[in-house]
């Protein structure tokens, strides 16, 4: 460690080795070095209000970039605030790293302030929770958090160091020494108890590193698939009607360039493409392939359906609503996740996207003409768009919902990255909004996760410098997050935050009023967002005029091109857009 001012330094080494830009934290005692050395060492450490956005922030950054994503935060409540961030990382099978402070190594276990059985906690919801337990462990143990965090399956890894391995030696062993009362003992004692202690310090500070061992490697299992190469080629060549649905999974670890190669893969497939999660965006704003509308109709007529990194969950009727005489592939790192609910003509354990790319290159155009199978499929998008449309009220007491969003649409900058969070307005918007491009659409995933937004938003906004960053958030989800305003302004980040504003949590309230005809627990207030947003330091703007919203669309772009970040509060209509939209 000679090279080193302290235990904070290796950390900052190691994560800049990995090609980590940026660090996301909520300061502590317990980590003040791990922020020091990652500012050292080259690192933008972005502290934040709260340690979830600080993790939420880590998964926007390893989405949107291919590396894994890292926090920092304080011992005790500092980690257990992270846990539905690193849990939603878990369910979208997101690398994330999560550094976790802990109190000293001599006082473990004895009632220090903050100390609680972190590893417990954290190890159902991580691929890999570990403590380091002398300085020599902290380099090896980053390196293998690392290589666990992206092989296999991708997840989160949980890495806890103790106070004691982050200080500079000098300044342990002072707080050993007052801690102890060892330095006032006397007499042969005293001398057995320092020699106690200096033999312990040179043990947390002197002990050499071990290698410590990772995980199997992803390459052993695209190796293994690719000997399935020919039997996928070989039934798309005599497909008639075939599908091709692209899930989160096959986004993973795939960096701007993989993600580019990816969309060349798909183009040179050339079969009708449905996109989910952060796939969604991979084929540009408009494509011949890609169809947003009516997945269910199309799953259910294909004679061959590849599914890659989408598991059979409900979003896919658990596997029942596709075709059940046709041939459907399934293309997973999860084994279990392969069959799951339905059990394939041909599973492919890999990474979805390598593996498409080695298709593409592999199989021959269909022999029989996709065209009128295409055709089908686009009379019916355009006639879902025609419908989406016609429901969009530019005129009213208030701002509708889909005239909003169908205006936003229009005036997104080429270069913009899409984060939604919320229930019935963000999921509107999901219907009419389209990612300009690949590695541009950032949404919590299958866990369905409140409070995403501004995590996300600082770690978009990090991950792509300059971009336009749009927020799409329900009032509801709102709360979670909109303290962040302060973290934008501090940290020189601007994105454009827009809030639908109907009073209430209207996902839940839609179907609860109809079922059970109460709406309790379900309405909120006409709060003035705009105004806590401006005061944290953003520019707040009230929208409640439908003749304005282009107006105020046009000035919140120019802020937000001038480095300011802006809160829109959108007063909305009532509208039965998603009437029956049921949330559970």
């Amino acid at each position: 460690m000679s090279q080193h001012l302290h235990g904070g330094s290796i950390v900052g080494q190691t994560l800049a080795a990995h090609g980590v830009r940026c660090l996301f934290n909520l300061c502590g005692g317990h980590i003040s070095p791990i922020l020091q050395g990652a500012k050292m060492h080259g690192l933008n450490v972005v502290d934040v209000r709260d340690e979830v956005t600080a993790a939420f922030a880590a998964d926007a950054t390893s989405r949107m970039t291919g590396t894994v994503g890292v926090c920092a935060v304080t011992a005790g409540p500092g980690v257990t605030n992270t846990v539905t961030a690193v849990k939603n990382a878990q369910e979208a099978q997101q690398p994330i790293l999560i550094l976790g402070g802990a109190t000293a190594t001599v006082l473990r276990g004895r009632g220090s302030l903050q100390d609680i059985d972190q590893l417990a906690l954290m190890r159902p919801i991580t691929k890999w929770a570990a403590r380091c337990n002398k300085v020599g462990d902290i380099e090896p143990m980053l390196e293998r958090a690392f290589r666990v965090a992206r092989e296999g399956v991708p997840g989160p890894v949980f890495l806890e160091i103790a106070v004691d391995l982050l200080y500079p030696k000098a300044t342990v062993k002072e707080w050993y020494l007052k801690e102890s009362g060892v330095d006032k003992m006397k007499g042969p004692v005293g001398a057995v108890a320092q020699l106690a202690m200096k033999g312990y310090l040179q043990h947390q500070f002197h002990m050499p590193r071990l290698p410590i061992d990772g995980f199997g490697s992803t390459k052993d299992l695209d190796e293994a698939a690719s000997r399935q190469l020919d039997t996928v080629a070989a039934a798309l060549s005599s497909a008639q009607k075939p599908v091709l649905v692209i899930g989160n999974q096959a986004m993973v670890n795939l960096t701007p360039d993989g993600a580019d190669e990816l969309a060349d893969a798909v183009r040179q497939l050339g079969i009708p493409t449905f996109l989910g999660g952060s796939s969604r965006g991979l084929l540009g704003r408009h494509s011949d392939l890609q169809f947003r509308h009516k997945r269910t109709g199309a799953l259910k007529e294909a004679d061959v359906v590849i599914v890659a990194g989408f598991p059979f969950d409900f979003r896919l009727g658990y596997g029942q609503k596709i075709n059940k005489k046709g041939t459907l592939v399934s293309i997973n790192l999860d084994e279990t996740a392969l069959k799951k609910n339905r059990k394939p003509t041909i599973a492919v354990q890999a990474h979805p996207g390598h593996f498409l790319i080695q298709l593409s290159r592999r199989a021959s155009k269909s022999g029989a003409s996709l065209a009128p199978w295409f055709d089908r499929l686009r009379e019916r998008e355009e006639a879902r768009d025609a419908e989406i449309a016609s429901k969009a009220n530019p005129v009213g007491p208030k701002v509708d919902p889909v005239h909003l969003f169908m205006r936003i649409e229009e005036k997104m900058a080429d270069d913009s990255v899409l984060i939604v969070d919320g229930g019935d307005f963000v999921a509107t918007g999901s219907y009419i909004v389209r990612p300009r491009g690949p590695l541009r659409w950032l949404d919590p995933g299958v866990f369905g996760t409140l409070g995403v937004g501004g995590g996300f938003a600082v770690g978009a906004a990090c991950a792509r410098p300059g971009a336009e960053v749009w927020l799409f958030y329900g009032d509801g989800s709102s709360g979670y997050s909109l303290a962040e305003f302060d973290t934008y302004k501090r940290s020189g980040l601007a994105p454009i935050a827009v809030i639908g504003t109907d009073a209430s949590w209207q996902q839940i309230a839609r179907d609860q009023v109809t079922i059970l005809g109460d709406a309790v627990g379900t309405e909120l207030r006409y709060t003035d967002y705009h105004v806590v947003a401006e005061g944290y330091g953003g520019k707040g703007i009230l929208l409640d005029d439908p003749d304005k919203v282009d107006e105020v669309l046009d000035e919140a772009k120019r802020l937000a091109a001038e480095g300011i970040p802006v809160c829109i509060n959108v007063l909305l209509q009532k509208s039965d857009f998603r009437e029956g939209s049921l949330s559970i």
